[in-house]
């Protein structure tokens, strides 16, 4: 039964591990994060609705446990030069795609705003599945949204990337 919604909703779900972690090594383990707590769920599970947005919140409260373990774990010191260089060459190349300059803008927003355009703008959730997925309510998202847009305006504005 999981391997028909990993193959259905695998890919989808992939894509927003990437683009909410910005690091393929990390969204691998978002990704198989997920469907470990989907499994130990499923039985929660109402069949009854829709298994996307469902599957959506469990990704994004694993990426948001994951950061809240990353806030609270030392920092790394770099104090031998070969590690630094080796985690330096190891770190993901800059886009190179014409978006990269909007992907750079909305990874400088706030944390809450970015989920929030994240899963409304680039997964296609309506406002009420973005509630849903981050539990929040929907005049919260409404907010967010508005919000995320006069930043991002004022940052591609600053930056002369219009």
């Amino acid at each position: 039964m999981i391997n028909e919604y990993i193959e259905a909703h695998g890919r989808r779900i992939y894509g927003l591990c990437l683009t909410l972690t910005k690091n393929r090594h990390e969204a691998d383990d978002l990704y198989q994060d997920t469907w470990l707590k989907v499994l130990k769920s499923i039985k929660s599970y109402d069949p009854s609705l829709p298994f996307e947005p469902w599957l959506t919140a469990i990704c994004v409260n694993t990426y948001r446990s994951s950061l809240r373990r990353l806030m609270r774990s030392p920092i790394v010191d770099f104090s031998d030069a070969e590690e630094k260089q080796r985690l330096m060459d190891a770190a993901p190349a800059p886009e190179s795609d014409s978006h990269a300059e909007i992907r750079r803008a909305i990874d400088l927003l706030p944390e809450k705003l970015r989920l929030s355009v994240i899963l409304y703008y680039f997964r296609g959730f309506d406002i009420e599945e973005t509630a849903k997925a981050l539990s929040i309510p929907i005049g919260t998202v409404k907010s967010r949204l508005n919000k995320a847009r006069k930043l991002l305006k004022e940052v591609l504005k600053d930056e002369e990337y219009l």
